[in-house]
């Protein structure tokens, strides 16, 4: 089953329902006859290029790896497995499907009021600007049930963005007695038993939280080796090492990396954002030059493109979002172009809603 993270803020508080986010692996499988495998990798040999995995081996011409992203716990707690995993259990991300998703789903139903504290992840991260679409959702529900809560919002950056203003102004005209928003607040402690957040921007006490450690490229990068060794002198710092073009592993042209996990590729605004759209355009690019490829072309790099939908308000429904666009200059280097439209509208949930019924059946029709 995929369990979609796009979206899922929405059926946080109740604005689509499950059957809307879940969609089934083997009926397209089935449709279009690749063979679709469900199971634990074990290792990933590249010199023999063999995956295998609990059902056994499997070789390769070529390699795709997708592996999303994990979460950084190290970063708070070094060694500590104790408070990593009680962190997990007790405050999940939600940034990871779909146990997390539900565990904070129940935790928002049932909560009565008080306190809720959201830690957000250094740059670069799983969708930017979702953590303040969920913070705003959250507090148009409580304004629905009248729950006496209030959200503080621990953001690493010195102000929210993307789409800065068109948050700033949701927080100001329709959450400010509930939303509190706390720039510079880098994490320095967190202590999922007390209930206590450190921050270089104060402390702070919780009756429930949403504790986002920092993201990195997910387990799988890492057992293939693509992502460079603390210290290789490489930007990509905790993702993988890709040719910034053709999304390839810098010293292996049969291994890509798709979505998430992509590290550094432009010295203008460093990563990709990491977000579903960006995921899907890199799957159609590295499908197109697998193809040509194999047709005896040298193929010409494509770039993909993003847009992100975020819903700030649910009665009425109102949204903002983003857009980025990209291109390659005389230097070689990749620009990007990011347009925000802060202005909130029931057009761009109309907007929403249409992107992510496109991107589901590209994926699963």
């Amino acid at each position: 089953m995929f369990f979609s993270c796009p979206m899922s803020n929405k059926w946080l508080v109740d604005q689509v329902d499950t059957r809307y986010l879940t969609h089934d692996y083997l009926a397209v499988a089935e449709k279009y006859a690749y063979r679709f495998i469900q199971t634990e990798i074990l290792e990933i040999e590249r010199e023999g290029k063999r995956v295998i995995t609990a059902a056994g081996a499997i070789h390769y011409d070529y390699l795709i790896v997708a592996p999303g992203i994990r979460y950084n716990y190290e970063a708070w707690f070094g060694n500590d497995r104790r408070m990593a995993e009680a962190t997990r259990a007790r405050f999940p991300a939600a940034y990871i499907p779909s146990a997390e998703h539900f565990h904070l789903k129940n935790a928002l139903q049932s909560f009565k009021g008080g306190d809720l504290v959201m830690t957000l992840p250094p740059p670069p991260q799983r969708c930017p600007p979702s953590p303040y679409e969920r913070a705003c959702l959250i507090a148009s529900m409580f304004k629905q049930k009248k729950i006496p809560g209030r959200i503080y919002i621990l953001d690493h950056k010195d102000g929210a963005r993307p789409i800065g203003p068109g948050f700033r102004s949701t927080f100001e005209e329709l959450y400010k007695d509930i939303i509190t928003y706390v720039p510079d607040a880098r994490i320095e402690e967190v202590d999922p038993f007390k209930r206590r957040i450190r921050t270089e921007a104060g402390d702070f006490d919780f009756q429930h939280a949403i504790l986002m450690a920092p993201h990195q490229a997910g387990d799988l990068a890492w057992k293939a080796g693509l992502v460079p060794r603390p210290g290789a002198g490489n930007p990509s710092g905790g993702w993988a090492d890709v040719d910034p073009l053709f999304l390839h592993d810098r010293t292996d042209k049969e291994v890509f990396v798709i979505g998430d996990a992509v590290g550094f590729v432009s010295p203008q605004f460093g990563f990709y954002p990491k977000a579903g759209h960006v995921a899907n355009r890199h799957a159609r690019i590295v499908a197109y030059y697998i193809s040509e490829r194999e047709a005896g072309r040298e193929p010409d790099y494509r770039l993909p493109d993003n847009l992100c939908f975020m819903m700030v308000n649910i009665a009425p429904q109102e949204g903002i979002s983003v857009q980025f666009d990209y291109k390659v200059n005389a230097q070689g280097i990749i620009e990007q172009t990011q347009i925000d439209y802060n202005e909130r509208t029931a057009a761009t949930i109309s907007q929403d809603f249409g992107w992510a019924q496109t991107i589901y059946e590209d994926m699963f029709s």
